[in-house]
């Protein structure tokens, strides 16, 4: 039974739910699965090929599925059992995983087959991303929702500090990939046998035909709510711009001058800023002038992305990666919080999947638009610049949603 709200453990109540706990736990496992994987690849495709155009493609191959994928996905995350839909998901993220070892161990000097599969891991996120987020509310009840987001971000950040730092010291221990992709497979099959056990609370949903008007529900709810379009648009356009992690490798060999290892530590930074916030959050939640409090720490994201674009200094670096996250830690518990509650669960499958599109819009097709801006530009202005366009896309924002800077 949770704990009674004037508990001193109220500030980590929702891990008095047993299903919360196992759906964590796998979420952490796919997430250092995924992670580490990501990069694997990245040092592995810029080795063969030294261009920042191919990280940009690495992204692209996973965004575009989504893309065509995510009317389908979303509709099918409210009308079959989400606990079944996750495995299926984490046991195609372990086959993923599996297929990268196997073009490892064959040590192909083509990029193709490895974005082959990066196309698949793009088909398995599609679906697993709407479940993933449709599923949190079912396990909690709804007074303790708030606190089961801070801590849900919380541990995905702690995944992504892991995940990144194990990568890069495997790659370099084994002087190659293989470990990481191996490692990578068991981790996601500890995934799957963690959410087998999972049991959801939520009431049998009705099983509504699939046509256009149940298709379009999720774009339909979320155009009609101008607060939540603004909120996910921000995030998108923001998160787009400024991204710069997918030009993290060449930031790692090329400007820094560290190898895999360096990479590895460049990609946890993010996180755990992002991990201290969220902790931060799920002690002391916002009260009051967040939607304010998220234009500013968005402004925060883009000015600190600047910074880092111009940094020489590995210390430097890391610090200003540490703030990104922790900034970017906000707009994400916002957007959620907005998100998940104020959406019904029969329709909250499709709203995820339409907010998926965004979300990998703004990572996936960021790493793209990186990528063809650095080709173009070079590394640091096409950080600098997009890390400028997130200061513009904020104050753009601030001025044109009105009920999102004033949102309590």
């Amino acid at each position: 039974m949770p704990a009674p709200e004037n508990s001193q453990l109220a500030g980590r109540v929702a891990f008095n739910y047993p299903d919360f706990r196992r759906y964590e736990y796998a979420r952490f496992f796919i997430t250092v699965a995924l992670e580490m994987q990501s990069v694997a690849v990245g040092w592995q495709v810029y080795e063969l090929t030294r261009r920042p155009f191919d990280l940009g493609l690495v992204g692209l191959a996973q965004f575009l599925p989504g893309v065509l994928l995510f009317l389908a996905s979303g509709h099918a995350a409210d009308r079959f059992d989400r606990r079944k839909l996750l495995v299926l998901c984490y046991s195609g993220f372990a086959i993923c995983s599996a297929l990268l070892l196997g073009i490892a161990w064959r040590q192909t000097h083509a990029v193709n087959a490895i974005y082959a599969v990066l196309i698949l891991v793009g088909v398995v996120r599609s679906l697993s991303g709407p479940v993933t987020r449709a599923i949190l509310p079912q396990l909690v009840a709804e007074e303790h929702f708030p606190n089961a987001i801070a801590w849900h971000a919380t541990i995905y950040q702690t995944a992504t500090i892991l995940g990144p730092a194990v990568g890069g010291l495997t790659y370099a221990l084994f002087r190659g990939p293989a470990g990481v992709y191996a490692s990578a497979t068991a981790t996601a099959l500890a995934a799957v046998v963690s959410t087998v056990s999972i049991r959801t609370r939520a009431k049998a949903r009705p099983r509504e035909p699939m046509n256009l008007t149940t298709v379009l529900a999720g774009l339909r709810y979320i155009w009609q709510r101008k607060l939540v379009l603004g909120v996910i648009s921000l995030d998108l356009c923001a998160v787009l711009l400024g991204g710069a992690v997918a030009l993290l490798p060449v930031y790692a060999r090329d400007i820094l001058k560290t190898g895999p290892w360096g990479l590895g530590i460049l990609r946890s930074a993010p996180g755990i800023g992002a991990a201290t916030m969220a902790v931060l959050l799920a002690h002391r939640p916002l009260r009051g002038r967040a939607g304010a409090t998220m234009l500013w720490c968005v402004a925060g994201f883009g000015a600190f992305t600047i910074v880092f674009g111009l940094s020489r200094s590995l210390i430097l670096s890391l610090v200003s990666l540490l703030l990104v996250g922790a900034t970017d830690m906000v707009s994400v518990v916002v957007r959620a919080m907005l998100v998940q509650l104020a959406t019904p669960d029969e329709v909250r499958g499709r709203v995820n999947a339409v907010e998926m599109i965004f979300i990998g819009a703004s990572n996936e097709f960021g790493q793209f638009e990186s990528g063809v801006t650095a080709q173009w530009f070079g590394t640091v202005p096409a950080v600098v610049l997009g890390g400028i366009g997130t200061l513009v896309v904020t104050a753009l924002w601030a001025w044109g949603f009105a009920d999102l800077r004033r949102a309590d």
